[in-house]
């Protein structure tokens, strides 16, 4: 069944594509909408500090170069799952880094991947969406609206999809048929960013541009709430963008999420109802544990907030405009990468440094993900690294 909750028109839609491209560029090589030679803002230096925690590099894989996207990995099934931009999608043993299997999808991606270990799905040129079994054999091909650069997720027999047009596709997971379509407002000029999708057993809670966090039922794409995570301010409309970043983190009864130029907050699963919000700027994202919530914010300040009442704990301001990835928490410590690919550890208690190591000199720029006691990491160059702290 199709469901359309909105419609704009053509012109609107394409006029928001193309602005939203000259963005891409931008946001995805690190400069301003309208650059200059001398950087307004530089990114620090590194500071020197007394390691404290001992790391170790579990296993580094490679998977392929990102390009101008941003390929997530994923934790399903015991398994590491990961993609390039020339086509490449890996299966990489969690504990070992050992490849289970390595496929080419037969043209180039640009999002990816999604996976509940079953399925595995990537998404290719002009929004063509192609599904694996768990041993590597293509399942299907589907067609999404328009071009896709937010990775698939995979959940409840369903392969969902957020397309550049604000389309929110569900596919069947066994043999890709279309199951609903939803579409959303588009703003007039977006990043162009990948804002992530996260699913329970009945909902699916979407990230979307002009800073609205919205819950959709997966039986049929009916709308069970919208929130604004962040409300377009400003009288231009680069002041106006209020996307939401990254991707939403999801617990037993709240997700969260972080809007640029907005706010960062959690709120209630069944009925959206806000549980604490700050303001906040982040264009990447956010993770949680069960007792915080860690984001990086537009200025390269990571901080700590408790995730029962909002509250900043701490926030470490030494890595200033280093165009940072959300950090994660592993072990004792926060991880965090940058755009030159070094993984900073910071102290779970106060944010100070406490180790730090280098990765391929690339970005580090999309979630990383938790593996067992190791979390995971990949960079625009294509290497996947997974890092344990004691």
């Amino acid at each position: 069944m199709r469901r359309e909750s909105q419609v704009v028109s053509k012109r609107t839609a394409s006029l928001a594509i193309k602005l939203s491209a000259l963005a891409a560029v931008a946001l995805l090589s690190g400069c301003s909408l309208f650059s200059s030679k001398k950087e307004v803002n530089p990114p620090a230096a590194l500071v020197e500090f007394k390691q404290t925690l001992r790391t170790q590099t579990v296993w580094t894989a490679s998977v392929g170069k990102a390009g101008v996207f941003q390929f997530s990995p994923v934790f399903a099934g015991g398994s590491v799952f990961a993609a390039g931009a020339d086509g490449a999608v890996v299966r990489l043993n969690a504990s070992t880094g050992q490849t289970v299997w390595r496929v080419n999808a037969g043209s180039s991606l640009t999002a990816g991947v999604g996976s509940d270990g079953n399925v595995i799905a990537v998404v290719g040129e002009k929004g063509v969406v192609q599904a694996f079994d768990g041993n590597g054999k293509s399942l299907w091909k589907a067609q999404a609206p328009s071009e896709v650069l937010s990775a698939p997720v995979v959940g409840s027999g369903l392969v969902l999809v957020r397309s550049i047009d604000n389309r929110v596709t569900a596919f069947d997971a066994e043999n890709g048929t279309r199951r609903w379509t939803v579409l959303r407002p588009l703003p007039a000029l977006t990043l162009r960013t990948a804002p992530g999708i996260v699913l329970d057993s009945q909902t699916a809670y979407v990230a979307l541009p002009g800073g609205r966090l919205s819950a959709l039922a997966l039986n049929n794409g009916g709308p069970r709430w919208e929130v604004a995570v962040g409300d377009p301010k400003g009288t231009t409309e680069l002041e106006r963008i209020a996307d939401v970043s990254g991707v939403p983190g999801l617990g037993v009864r709240d997700v969260c999420a972080v809007a640029y130029q907005g706010r960062i907050g959690c709120f209630d699963v069944a009925n959206g109802n806000v549980r604490w919000v700050k303001d906040f700027s982040s264009e990447s994202g956010l993770t949680l544990d069960d007792r915080f919530v860690f984001s990086a914010d537009d200025k390269g300040g990571v901080t700590e907030f408790a995730r029962d009442t909002g509250a900043a704990l701490w926030r470490n301001a030494k890595l200033a405009y280093r165009r940072l990835s959300p950090p994660i928490a592993v072990g004792k410590a926060v991880a965090v990468g940058d755009y030159q690919g070094y993984i900073h550890f910071l102290s779970r208690d106060d944010g100070s440094f406490v180790a730090r190591t280098s990765t391929d000199g690339s970005p580090i720029q999309v979630t990383p993900i938790a593996a067992g006691q190791a979390v995971v990491f990949q960079t625009q160059a294509g290497t996947v690294v997974a890092l344990a702290a004691e």
